[in-house]
């Protein structure tokens, strides 16, 4: 399998932002008032059932976290179209700080702002999955797992009518990324039950080591 030539496309990388996935959206589900950071096409959901009952309080709940994942992801290419020639960092470092900042503030954020902390979550996955699309050359999201598994399962069906060990291998990353996205949630899970609001701070911590991480190696693709 091809090497990644980036620190931004390290299997390393990559892993520790799944984590950070499954952990945002364990902790908007089960602390913010059900609401999917990640998960859009949930919300798209709810939305519509919301819209089919008139619950229009409902309707805010999840249209607005959509949007602000919108202007996540606006907020991400502009920042790569800025930046994309800087030599000091790399210009996904600094989207991956103002995620961690903005999970940082989230932290402080009442549960009768629920909708307040809910987009800013939605926001910061907008930046996530914009601006990390790749792991070891591979087009994966760390944020949800539906392409993922789809990609998993397309790549293993290969293996076993060709036998080429590249797509096994390939199969089973996207697995190791659905198995990470699952612990982040998992860890997410736990955390709330003893840290409850203040929990989303170690997401904001795993972002921060991750942006650190990439100094290792800061070429600006």
């Amino acid at each position: 399998m091809k090497q990644s030539s980036q620190i931004s496309d390290s299997i390393r990388l990559g892993l520790l932002l799944a984590i950070s996935g499954g952990f945002m959206d364990a902790y908007s589900y089960l602390f913010r008032a059900k609401v999917f950071a990640n998960a859009q096409t949930g919300n798209l959901l709810l939305l519509g059932l919301s819209i089919l009952e008139k619950e229009w309080s409902n309707c805010i709940k999840y249209l607005v976290p959509i949007m602000a994942f919108m202007v996540g992801v606006f907020l991400a290419t502009s920042i790569h179209r800025k930046l994309m020639h800087q030599r000091k960092y790399h210009w996904r470092q600094i989207a991956i700080l103002i995620e961690a900042i903005v999970l940082f503030v989230v932290a402080f954020i009442p549960q009768d702002l629920n909708l307040f902390a809910n987009s800013l979550i939605s926001l910061g996955c907008g930046i996530q999955i914009e601006s990390f699309k790749k792991i070891h050359g591979l087009g994966a999201s760390t944020t949800m797992c539906v392409g993922n598994l789809r990609a998993a399962t397309s790549f293993i069906s290969d293996y076993i009518y060709t036998k080429n060990i590249e797509d096994l291998k390939k199969g089973l990353l996207y697995l190791l990324v659905i198995l990470f996205f699952v612990i982040g949630a998992i860890f997410g899970s736990v955390s709330i039950r003893v840290l409850g609001q203040a929990s989303i701070l170690i997401c904001s911590i795993l972002l921060f080591f991750a942006f650190i991480f990439m100094f290792y190696n800061n070429e600006n693709n």
